[in-house]
C-alpha cells in the first residue's frame, strides 16, 4: 500500500509535461541526461531539475555505466498509483451504474405513466 507522501510526490512528479516526457521516453529503455535533455529547448541543469524531481519520487533511477550515468524507468511508483486510482475508479463504476438503474426505472415510469 502506497503511503499518501509517496503518492503525493508521484502525482507532484506526473503533473509537468516535461516530467511526463521524460517517462514516456525512458520507457523505451535507459538513456543518459543529454539523450533526456536533447528533444527539449531547456539548459542540461533545467533537465537535471526534472530528474531530481522524478528520481526522488522514485520514478526513476540512476546507474553507473563508465563515464555516463543512465536513466531508467521504475514502475513501482506507477503500479501504486495506478492501484489507487482504481480504487476510485470502482467507486465511480458503481455510482454510475446505479444512476443507469434509476433512469432505467424512471423510463419504465414513465412508460407505464403513458399508457395509462
Amino acid at each position: 500500500m502506497p503511503t499518501p507522501a509517496s503518492l503525493d510526490a508521484t502525482f507532484q512528479a506526473l503533473s509537468d509535461p516535461t516530467r511526463r516526457a521524460i517517462l514516456a521516453r525512458l520507457a523505451q529503455g535507459e538513456a543518459s541526461v543529454m539523450e533526456l535533455a536533447e528533444p527539449f529547448a531547456m539548459s542540461q541543469p533545467a533537465i537535471s531539475k526534472h530528474l531530481k524531481v522524478l528520481e526522488n519520487a522514485g520514478l526513476i533511477s540512476r546507474g553507473r555505466d563508465a563515464q555516463r550515468r543512465p536513466c531508467k524507468l521504475e514502475a513501482q511508483p506507477l503500479a501504486e498509483a495506478t492501484g489507487w486510482l482504481i480504487e476510485y475508479r470502482k467507486y465511480w463504476e458503481a455510482q454510475f451504474e446505479r444512476l443507469d438503474d434509476l433512469l432505467d426505472e424512471l423510463k419504465r415510469l414513465e412508460a407505464m405513466a403513458g399508457k395509462a
